[in-house]
């Protein structure tokens, strides 16, 4: 017990710390805004547009097109009901909260509306809210891409996806938390931190609708992958008798 209360204290104390960090975030946003606007007009928004553009769209083919496959895969069902389910009730909700914790009792009412055995949702969808981050993979891969074809950087996309999944399990439940964990990426690509830096802020200009659409991704899918592993341990139960 005691153990736990320390541990607890110190998962505190770095929450505590990345809100701190994340509350002073919108003044250098500000000034980067600022001088992006002055120096290059507002044809310079345009970049910030179309890297969104580029996010949102990786995260809605992970959501329609990833998922289902490895939902059919697993079940040998049509999975687009539960997903559009999943995403109409848990990931709109997801969207507008950004926090996948504050999502937990949705998902868990969603799982039961669904049938799914209490003991397996239980157990997945409070550990998927703090390492199930696909949308979290999606943010750090993309602007970690960005910032290396920037530079010239040659880098390998496999290998950066691999490393951006693992970041991701990392990424603190917070409004930008996976922001954090870019210069994580970029320093293993041997990315100077100062532009990394310059990537993080990027990704706080863009950081309402990015953020919405990355928790809506990370919420959803625990509920769809909760109901395909029940579905598919149901198949293997009947198959046996």
């Amino acid at each position: 017990d005691e153990t736990k209360r320390i541990v607890t204290d110190l998962t505190a104390s770095v929450e505590y710390v990345v809100r701190f960090v994340i509350r002073l975030a919108p003044i250098g946003v500000f000034g980067l805004v600022a001088e992006v606007v002055a120096t290059t007009g507002l044809a310079g928004m345009m970049s910030y547009v179309r890297l969104l553009a580029v996010l949102i769209g990786c995260m809605i083919f992970i959501a329609l097109i990833v998922n289902p496959l490895l939902v059919f895969l697993y079940t040998h069902k049509n999975p687009y009901p539960l997903v559009w389910a999943c995403l109409r009730e848990s990931g709109v909700t997801a969207f507008f909260t950004r926090s996948s914790a504050a999502n937990i009792p949705v998902n868990m009412n969603l799982c039961r509306k669904l049938g799914l055995d209490e003991k397996l949702y239980s157990l997945s969808i409070p550990i998927g809210a703090t390492i199930n981050m696909g949308g979290a993979a999606v943010t750090i891969t993309v602007l970690t891409l960005s910032a290396a074809y920037t530079l010239g950087v040659q880098v390998t996309a496999l290998l950066l996806s691999v490393v951006a999944a693992v970041c991701a399990c990392g990424a603190s439940g917070v409004p930008g938390g996976s922001l954090l964990l870019i210069p994580l990426a970029c320093g293993l690509f041997g990315i100077d931190q100062n532009v990394a830096m310059q990537v993080v802020a990027v990704g706080f200009v863009i950081g309402v609708l990015q953020d919405s659409a990355e928790t809506a991704l990370n919420s959803s899918t625990d509920v769809v992958f909760t109901a395909a592993a029940f579905e598919h341990h149901r198949r293997k139960s009947q198959s046996h008798v």
